[in-house]
């Protein structure tokens, strides 16, 4: 699997879900957070200053999901990349 132009196509990492008060706030709950943490597992030829392998934090409103051989992946666009570990 190969993104192309401006695509990348990541691996969303884990969330814990957080306790406040006793209450478990799911991700959905969790509006204190706009971003996610992710690997990227491959980057188109446009996505400029991103490689793969590199951990990102993306807006968690950009893409959607893509299942590839049983694993469910996910595709944004380089320009809702907000950090780069």
């Amino acid at each position: 699997m190969k993104a192309i132009n401006d695509y990348i196509i990541i691996d969303r990492d884990k969330i814990e879900p957080k306790k406040i008060g006793g209450l478990l706030l799911t991700e959905d709950l969790d509006e204190d957070n706009r971003y996610l943490r992710a690997t990227i597992i491959s980057t188109g030829d446009l996505a400029k200053g991103l490689k793969d392998g590199d951990v990102i934090y993306y807006d968690k409103a950009a893409g959607h999901g893509i299942t590839w051989e049983n694993k469910l992946y996910y595709v944004i666009k380089a320009r809702d990349v907000v950090i780069v570990e």
